[in-house]
């Protein structure tokens, strides 16, 4: 048997950012606590506004600080009112969906996976093609 050592530490990355997010939901924000949160927006179950979409079509980042309202933490996702330009707008996140998150108060942060350009995942025919003209010596 293969142990998957990432697979288990993304978890337990995520489980981190749950429990954070569970200690806000039940105490608030304590002291100069804040959260920065950044999430791929293309990610299954990512319910945002069309118009918040649109301004941050692959990746977002949002902050838990001074205005946000109804967070509650589930298993799987959370979902917070947060306001954007005085427009407040609900959010359903999957912990799937995330990228990284930090609290600058604390000096801690998580980089829980890498993100990929959509565009970057096609592959071009040409990348498999070594030409080896290139590497031929000069007489």
């Amino acid at each position: 048997m293969k142990i998957n050592y990432s697979k288990i530490l993304k978890q337990n990355m995520l489980n981190v950012l749950r429990d954070v997010l569970k200690e806000i939901e039940k105490n608030g924000l304590i002291e100069g606590h804040h959260l920065y949160i950044t999430f791929d927006t293309n990610t299954k179950n990512v319910i945002i506004p069309s118009w918040l979409k649109k301004k941050n079509p692959e990746i977002m980042t949002i902050v838990i600080q001074y205005e946000y309202w109804n967070l509650k933490v589930f298993e799987k996702k959370f979902e917070i009112l947060l306001s954007f330009n005085d427009i407040r707008s609900n959010l359903s996140i999957p912990f799937q969906s995330i990228i990284s998150f930090a609290d600058p108060y604390a000096n801690f942060g998580l980089k829980i996976k890498k993100f990929l350009k959509k565009k970057s995942l096609k592959k071009n025919k040409k990348d498999n093609i070594i030409e080896f003209n290139k590497f031929k010596k000069l007489k």
